[in-house]
């Protein structure tokens, strides 16, 4: 019976909501888990039944699996949202989990590049300057020029390209239209993909952007292992992934004074609140760059 109250969340999550496959199976699994958990311990039919110890069990039980604080906020974010639902439909009197306290996450701040280690990343991709060295650089140009998300870059069609005026268009999450403007470096560099590599490796596909070297649609794990490879070539000790691109690009505006609504509608964010993530990093970022170069930094005082 719970079952079916699910069902229809998951399916309200996507007709109404318009949320992403891959949000939704997040949804999916971790509410499965807590679904099960009631149904084992208290063999309850109605969520009107579920009390709010019955909640808290729940959340020890969570703590006691050894979670991380992480995971265990994610899991009660969707229960809470659940439960919002379920009384927004009158299925239910009350969230029982509104009260319930999110445990705290340590903020981790996502890998950034500096200007010197994008520098030496481009010159990597630019490579001998053979097909596929034209596709990497493309691809590093548009990805950290405009801050895409790797779906997105993946997913990018020929079509969406409007090269003459400087922008692309870029279908995100929830399949939400947003026009980002292009640079001029990634605009060379596209132009270049497009008349002297892209034919070359005789794709597939008319209008899928960025091919493998099959001709097929490139995937996330393929621009990944890219990335890695570029990576080392560049000399660049840092983590990176596909992503630190678009972390790097949000920034680098921000220090360099962009309007934090701007590079909300650049990004793509719902939520403000996710852009303001970065306004720390580009805050720790200056802080390690005074700690470095100025003298009385680290001075003593006593």
């Amino acid at each position: 019976m719970l079952e079916n109250y699910l069902k229809e969340y998951l399916y309200y999550l996507k007709i109404t909501k318009n949320l992403a496959k891959n949000t939704i199976e997040s949804y999916h699994h971790d509410l499965s888990d807590y679904l099960s958990f009631i149904d084992k311990n208290y063999h309850l039919t109605q969520f009107n039944q579920v009390t709010h110890q019955q909640a808290l069990n729940y959340l020890n039980h969570l703590k006691r699996a050894e979670l991380s604080s992480r995971s265990i906020a994610r899991k009660l974010s969707a229960i809470k949202s659940f439960h919002h639902y379920l009384v927004s439909e009158k299925l239910v009197d009350e969230n029982i989990f509104r009260n319930i306290s999110q445990p705290k996450v340590a903020v981790k701040l996502p890998v950034v590049l500096n200007l010197d280690e994008i520098d030496r990343l481009l010159l990597a991709a630019k490579g001998d300057n053979k097909i596929l060295d034209i596709r990497n650089l493309a691809m590093i140009e548009l990805a950290y020029g405009s801050g895409l998300r790797v779906s997105e870059l993946m997913n990018l069609k020929i079509s969406d390209l409007h090269l003459t005026n400087s922008m692309v268009k870029i279908v995100g999450k929830g399949n939400k239209e947003r026009i980002v403007p292009l640079g001029e470096n990634a605009i060379i560099s596209l132009r270049k993909y497009l008349v002297d590599s892209r034919p070359m490796i005789h794709p597939e596909g008319k209008d899928i952007l960025f091919v493998n070297k099959n001709g097929r649609k490139l995937s996330r794990v393929g621009f990944y292992k890219i990335i890695q490879t570029l990576s080392q070539n560049a000399n660049i000790d840092k983590p990176i992934s596909p992503h630190t691109l678009r972390h790097s690009f949000a920034t680098h505006l921000l220090e360099n004074g962009a309007d934090l609504r701007a590079v909300q509608e650049l990004l793509g964010h719902e939520d403000i609140l996710t852009t303001e993530n970065y306004t720390h990093i580009s805050k720790h970022h200056l802080q390690e760059a005074y700690e470095s170069a100025h003298p009385r930094a680290n001075r003593k005082v006593g």
